[in-house]
């Protein structure tokens, strides 16, 4: 069973469907938007996977101990976390931003990550008597350029993700669990139109060394792969997903 947050939409969605499709029950977090959510499940039920859908603002600690609850119950025990909520805040200048929206970035990308982490670790952990399983967070490549002029909180969140990749990874192998992370780049989903921006993809997407931007689906992909038996020497990887940009 894989728990996947913030998947009634965008890359989260398109993980949840081809997870269901590999086979895997699957856990539909959202926060927002329950019809969206409710639709990713509709689908994977159609097609005669496993999923239910669940409610929870994963940056809380109390909502994250539900969730996971509610996931015991449905289909236990657990074999993969895909830490994908996410948010990037306004596009603007840094001198721009309140302290009140500084926090929520910080809370829904970096504490929603660490907190639902906890809850796999103490499920998967062969220190807690788990069989181990495998993480997958969602970075981003802002991250390493830095956002500047646009999304310099969002930028620091997902530097602060990364670096929770690496020592996640060095903590909890010798638990057998593998903790990875991709940083996408241009990905044709609504977090760009969110944030006030939607042209961004039109108008960068030629300036990209293969001429296009991503999609959700091909996240997805490299997704299931890291959660895969097929990357089982493959932890602490922050593994860029941006056509060559």
């Amino acid at each position: 069973m894989i728990v996947i947050t913030g998947s009634g939409r965008g890359i989260g969605a398109a993980a949840a469907r081809l997870a269901a499709r590999r086979g895997h029950a699957v856990v539909v977090n959202f926060a927002e938007r329950e019809e969206r959510a409710r639709e990713v499940v509709r689908d994977i039920l159609d097609g005669g996977g496993r999923a239910i859908a669940v409610r929870a603002d994963v940056s809380q600690e109390a909502e994250v101990n539900t969730l996971f609850a509610e996931a015991d119950r449905a289909f236990g025990p657990l074999t993969g976390l895909v830490n994908n909520a996410g948010i990037t805040g306004p596009a603007t200048r840094t001198e721009s931003y309140d302290a009140a929206t500084i926090r929520r970035i910080l809370e829904v990308n970096v504490t929603a990550t660490f907190l639902c982490t906890q809850a796999a670790v103490r499920r998967m952990s062969t220190r807690h008597g788990g069989a181990g399983g495998a993480i997958v967070n969602l970075s981003s490549i802002a991250a390493t350029n830095g956002g500047g002029g646009q999304w310099t909180a969002y930028s620091a969140a997902k530097g602060a993700v990364n670096s929770l990749t690496v020592g996640l990874a060095r903590e909890l192998g010798p638990e057998g669990i593998r903790v990875n992370a991709i940083l996408p780049g241009l990905i044709d989903t609504e977090i760009h139109a969110a944030a006030g921006l939607g042209d961004r993809l039109a108008t960068m997407g030629p300036s990209i060394p293969m001429g296009r931007v991503g999609t959700a689906e091909e996240c997805a992909e490299a997704i299931l792969w890291l959660l895969s038996g097929e990357a089982a020497y493959m932890t602490g990887a922050l593994i860029p997903m941006t056509g060559g940009r």
